[in-house]
């Protein structure tokens, strides 16, 4: 079974930066997206970022002009450049791969904004 493992969180102060990494442990057939979610406590769970197949991207407007999601094929990992961040960015963050067959999610990684 295909797991996705989150890396990259961690604390920063505002106006910095972070890059998450998520690595999947084997090609997922027939993916058709792939994602960024966030969870901040007390909150529900929140779409940050999209990559389709086709190579679209969409970005909630609160991080818009900011987060940039890419991947690369070959390690099999996709990516959450995160820049100008702000405290109301900290959560848990989470990847996601939508596939035909099924849904896949990583375990979260906790990026915390505070001076």
């Amino acid at each position: 079974q295909v797991q996705l493992v989150e890396s990259g969180g961690g604390l920063v102060r505002p106006g910095g930066s972070l890059r998450l990494s998520c690595a999947a442990s084997d090609t997922i057939r027939g993916a058709i997206a792939r994602s960024w979610y966030r969870q901040a406590p007390g909150k529900q769970r929140e779409l940050v970022a999209t990559l389709t197949s086709g190579g679209s991207t969409n970005y909630a407007d609160s991080v818009k002009g900011r987060f940039a999601i890419t991947r690369d094929n070959a390690k099999n990992t996709m990516y959450l450049q995160m820049n100008s961040l702000k405290p109301e960015d900290t959560a848990v963050y989470y990847c996601n791969t939508r596939a035909t067959m099924r849904t896949y999610w990583g375990q979260g990684t906790q990026v915390t904004v505070s001076s």
